[in-house]
């Protein structure tokens, strides 16, 4: 750097988009930089379809990286020419691009032809040869200085080999355009404690073809996601950050969860049990249902799923423009859910139409509602005046002549709501005893669109109250 004032870096975060053409490793050095698995990885090509965005550390650096779809410039049909448009559309939104290419297999005509349209662009463009490990990538590793983008940095991915290197070029693109995005040493996020502002973690489930990506670009204002009538174009998790009616959220868009008996293709199996991931990652799940088929086994399945996870719920019925009698559907919709699903019952059911817009601002609200409940703590004394009120208006019944006699309450834990009572007999209580207290619970403190979980102990068991004493 010559004389002057010294260059003033931006506290923007940078951003990496990682290209390639199919089956080149993207994903799974997505990955590693992420931390964490949030991409499919197989060795089938074209796995990832959308792009995807993950806070990624490199020893000290932190930036945001972008996993995108296998680049295929000759693209005819509708759906690649899609998946093409989303990539060049997360290449725009980064400040500068990883191009990976394959040493095993070594340079063909497509890394070719994506390197040409990197040249046209303004970006800076960092070639990275990933699988180099071995003697058989060593001529792969060589054509990629044919490409004409500057030195490549020899890559293994899936072993984590030469990070050393990449971590140097990282830092030093980032630096030249004019970001510092290496932290001190030390600093940790485990230093920082619980961040309050984080976002709201939103997972949008529900069957093939139920509007899922579409409903996620009607919330965003843009075509973030691809869409379709073909079932099955979404097949990964797809994350994406947002402020929301000014609730800062990260959605996760599911792949369409289908019966096990019909989820036959390899793939389709990963992109079920990612699909599982981001409902025990997310805090609240919205279960979309398809107004022209509402509530089919499979929508049963996924909602109890939401449940025995703990998480927050709510359902949207998606399509609502083509339904008549609307306040007559509604009403039936709600009194279905409640009698399929009972331990959930009071949950907010929304009609929506990504097609106009209708009923977000109600889907919004409600998440809203579901999320405080999720997170509502009642204290001891109100429980228990709860509890005596309960208890004298039914009395719980006496098995084998055994009285059952409640003690007192307290609230162990929040998200969801757990609560402990204890009691003489709790294996004697039956279940629709618990499933009264529930009610009851739900009914007097508002708890609805989360679970609640009773669990009922003896004195002969730890005492919750005993740590206070």
């Amino acid at each position: 750097m010559d004389g002057g004032e010294p260059r003033r870096l931006s506290a923007m975060t940078f951003t990496l988009a990682i290209l390639g053409r199919p089956n080149v490793g993207k994903s799974t050095l997505f990955n590693k930089l992420v931390g964490q698995r949030l991409a499919l990885v197989d060795n089938q090509p074209g796995v990832t379809r959308d792009y995807r965005e993950g806070e990624a550390r490199l020893g000290q650096l932190r930036f945001i990286a972008i996993d995108t779809a296998g680049f295929d410039s000759a693209a005819e049909d509708n759906l690649s020419a899609d998946i093409m448009k989303v990539t060049k559309q997360a290449l725009d939104m980064s400040n500068a691009c990883l191009f990976v290419v394959d040493a095993k297999s070594g340079i063909i005509p497509a890394d070719r032809a994506i390197a040409d349209f990197l040249r046209k662009q303004s970006k800076p463009v960092l070639v990275a040869a990933n699988k180099s490990d071995g003697r058989a990538a060593e001529l792969g590793y060589q054509e990629a200085f044919e490409l004409g983008l500057g030195d490549p940095v020899r890559l293994s991915a899936e072993h984590g080999d030469g990070f050393g290197e990449l971590y140097e070029e990282i830092n030093r693109i980032a630096f030249d355009a004019g970001f510092d995005i290496e932290v001190a040493k030390g600093e940790s996020d485990g230093e920082k404690g619980i961040n309050p502002s984080a976002p709201m973690k939103i997972a949008v489930v529900g069957r093939p073809n139920s509007g899922k990506s579409s409903l996620i670009n009607r919330v965003l204002g843009r075509e973030r996601l691809l869409t379709g009538e073909t079932p099955g174009i979404t097949r990964d998790s797809i994350s994406i950050s947002a402020d929301w009616r000014g609730t800062k959220v990260r959605l996760f868009d599911t792949a369409g969860m289908r019966k096990r008996s019909r989820v036959v293709e390899k793939i389709e199996k990963l992109s079920v049990s990612d699909g599982l991931r981001a409902v025990r990652f997310a805090e609240v799940v919205v279960v979309l249902v398809d107004a022209a088929i509402p509530f089919e086994s499979q929508d049963l399945r996924i909602a109890d799923l939401a449940e025995r996870e703990g998480r927050a719920m709510v359902v949207a019925i998606s399509k609502w423009d083509l339904v008549e009698e609307k306040r007559l559907r509604l009403r039936e919709l709600r009194q279905d859910f409640e009698l399929l699903l009972p331990q959930m019952k009071g949950t907010p059911v929304v009609p929506v139409s990504a097609l106009t817009g209708a009923g977000l601002a109600r889907l919004h609200a409600a998440i809203q509602e579901s999320y405080e409940n999720w997170n509502r703590r009642v204290s001891t004394g109100i429980l228990n005046r709860w509890l005596e009120e309960m208890v004298i208006a039914h009395p719980p019944p006496a098995p084998r002549g055994r009285r059952i006699k409640l003690r007192y309450a307290t609230q162990s834990n929040s998200r969801p709501p757990t609560f402990i009572v204890m009691c003489s007999h709790p294996r004697l209580l039956p279940e629709s005893y618990s499933r009264y207290l529930v009610n009851g619970l739900r009914s007097r403190f508002g708890l609805l669109g989360t679970p609640i979980r009773l669990i009922f102990r003896s004195r002969a068991e730890k005492n919750p109250f005993a740590t206070n004493q």
